[in-house]
């Protein structure tokens, strides 16, 4: 079984390791006095998550668990997808608009909202099998969006001042403080409508992977006619 191959059981633990360093080290350069501290932002929600998946991944490797909790893994590679996108898209428009005025150092920015994803393709389309429980997926997936949308709304940005913008204080991303509150609700159903297209192709990904065999054992079985 690939999963519990040497070569895999290295490669998981070194995504483990990493995904470790990164969120307690989010502890140390965090604000702590600011309400809801690293978690007002998404990118940590998906550092959270892609931390969870690698400890999952590990337990399978070494055969602490059978269970395959497919949806978790699939609504955590589309909330990688959709870190990665609009911080990139809003980063090459003004790196303000994500990052305020102190950047991020690179060897941060580029795991946060880039190594660390593509660590968690790798195993979830090359090595996992994702995308097989695409309905225990769309549920997570929706659930968490909304959840951190009524997070920053009625917790995070009424209970800080900072940062402050145009029309509203408080809100983690200096741009959405620019915006009035239908303007932010426009923009969220946006971000909403872009994960529902970034795990369509993610799906269709998987799904052509799994008829090549990849990871091997996950091609379809053609159907077999009862026998008499």
């Amino acid at each position: 079984m690939l999963e519990k191959t040497p070569a895999v059981r290295v490669f998981r633990g070194i995504v483990l390791a990493l995904a470790a360093f990164y969120w307690i080290e989010t502890w140390f350069e965090t604000d702590l006095s600011a309400f809801g501290w690293q978690f007002r932002y998404l990118t940590i929600w998906g550092l959270t998550f892609n931390l969870i998946a690698a400890a999952l991944m590990v337990a399978r490797s070494r055969g602490r668990t059978k269970r395959r909790f497919d949806g978790f893994i699939g609504m955590t590679a589309v909330v990688n997808g959709i870190i990665l996108f609009m911080y990139w898209r809003l980063y090459f428009i003004d790196p303000s608009l994500v990052n305020g005025p102190t950047p991020l150092p690179a060897w941060r920015e580029y795991y946060l909202h880039g190594l660390g994803a593509v660590l968690q393709w790798i195993d979830a389309f090359f090595i996992f099998g994702a995308f097989r429980d695409l309905r225990g997926t769309l549920a997570r997936l929706l659930a968490v969006l909304l959840a951190y949308i009524l997070w920053i709304e009625f917790a995070v940005g009424p209970l800080n001042d900072a940062p402050a913008g145009k029309v509203t204080s408080g809100l983690p991303y200096p741009f959405l403080n620019d915006m009035t509150q239908p303007q932010r609700l426009r923009f969220y159903a946006q971000v909403v409508l872009i994960g529902l297209v970034i795990m369509a192709v993610q799906a269709l990904i998987a799904r052509g992977l799994a008829r090549l065999d990849i990871p091997p054992g996950s091609r379809p079985r053609p159907a077999t006619r009862p026998e008499g």
